[in-house]
């Protein structure tokens, strides 16, 4: 495809005779773009910014850090004490995950508010969801590398889940361990893993993007016709400008003012697997899947219905019933979309609390309220609105 607005014939047999500048220009200079998004979609492009600043800092951390356990903790205070501008990189690297999944989360309530999840970009949804799963996969790993005691303990406590899979749980946390307890052999594991998935989220983010362009941008009114729409060059770029700068103001703030607020102080103190912490808790960003995990009594139940909390997720273009897309035409829905945030934040701050009254009930009415809205409020409320709109017999 030739660029709508060809700045020098020049320009246009280059692109024309270029293939990766013709898909460079086609996918980001003159890619066709809905006029009326608003500030919201440009989390997309932020989402890949922060993927970059992930595997540039994870690349030079790898370059100083020893997976062993003997040297893991003293090879990061290395980094912080004697590498040139370590202590720069490690806490850009550290804090960059929080920035990461704040962006990632709010980019996937900005697609539940708009219906982005909707036919024909189902298959945007579930790529999105693919991206998200080794996000969560490569933070928790990430998460082990420091040796600290929340690392140690923070591992054993999530790997030793499969072990309520029945016949082969206990083979499978083996396999992950590399052994019979968390030992150097784990750590091992998961750094190599460490370095390789974010490669394969970068793989995914692509995917991504091109099934994205290949029915257009979703829009705040949901409207799918092509006539109001524009170059992203140079017309809607200073949107996602906007959204870099902000994010560049966030990360200087937490790397010079606060850059050990979104971590757990025990995770300063060298791994000991003779001393149990009082309180393990994961990552905040893990914290509403771990309040449902505590919510059930059982092991086995509590690992299905954390696991079942994601695919949820991931199964909202199936559970649908709903003819319409954005939530401007939609009150009812936005009134319980609003609730499932409030309701995803009580989950978050009940995961970091201790395992006790009344935590324990708020979780399992808070873990009802989740699933409800997935599984019976989203299809019951499609039946509904079709009714009124006369959609429906």
């Amino acid at each position: 495809m030739r660029p709508q607005h060809p700045i020098s014939a020049a320009q246009d047999w280059r692109w024309s005779k270029d293939p990766l500048l013709a898909t460079v220009h086609n996918h980001i200079v003159d890619y066709p773009t809905p006029i009326n998004l608003s500030y919201w979609w440009g989390l997309g492009s932020l989402a890949g910014i922060c993927l970059g600043i992930q595997l540039v800092t994870g690349i030079f951390l790898a370059m100083h850090y020893a997976a062993n356990i003997d040297l893991a903790f003293d090879s990061v205070e290395h980094i912080m004490r004697d590498v040139s501008n370590g202590w720069f990189v490690r806490y850009v690297h550290a804090n960059g995950a929080s920035v990461f999944f704040i962006v990632v989360y709010l980019h996937m309530f900005r697609g539940l508010y708009y219906g982005s999840y909707m036919y024909p970009r189902q298959h945007v949804w579930g790529s999105g969801m693919t991206i998200m799963l080794l996000m969560m996969a490569t933070a928790f790993m990430g998460y082990v590398l420091p040796w600290g005691q929340m690392s140690l303990w923070g591992a054993t406590v999530i790997t030793n889940l499969f072990s309520a899979i029945p016949v082969v749980g206990a083979s499978v946390v083996e396999v992950l361990w590399g052994g019979f307890a968390v030992d150097n052999p784990t750590l091992n594991r998961f750094f190599s893993l460490h370095y390789l998935l974010p490669f394969a989220i970068a793989a995914m983010a692509i995917v991504h993007l091109s099934l994205v362009h290949q029915h257009g941008s979703n829009t705040p009114l949901g409207t799918e016709t092509m006539t109001s729409r524009i170059p992203f060059y140079p017309y809607l770029y200073v949107k996602d400008l906007l959204g870099f700068f902000g994010l560049l103001i966030i990360f200087a703030y937490l790397v010079h003012w606060e850059p050990n607020s979104l971590g757990h102080p025990d995770n300063y103190i060298e791994a000991n697997p003779m001393v149990t912490p009082p309180h393990i808790v994961p990552e905040w960003y893990f914290l509403p899947y771990y309040a449902i995990l505590r919510s059930i009594p059982d092991k086995l139940g509590g690992v299905i219905a954390m696991g079942l909390a994601i695919v949820v997720i991931a199964l909202l273009p199936v559970v649908n019933t709903s003819e319409l897309r954005s939530t401007a035409f939609r009150p009812l829905y936005k009134i319980g979309f609003y609730l499932f945030a409030a309701n995803a934040t009580i989950l978050g701050y009940i995961g970091g609390e201790v395992v006790e009254e009344p935590f324990i009930t708020l979780g399992q009415v808070s873990a009802l309220c989740y699933f409800a809205f997935f599984l019976v409020f989203v299809p019951a409320l499609g039946y509904v609105e079709g009714k009124w709109l006369g959609l429906r017999d």
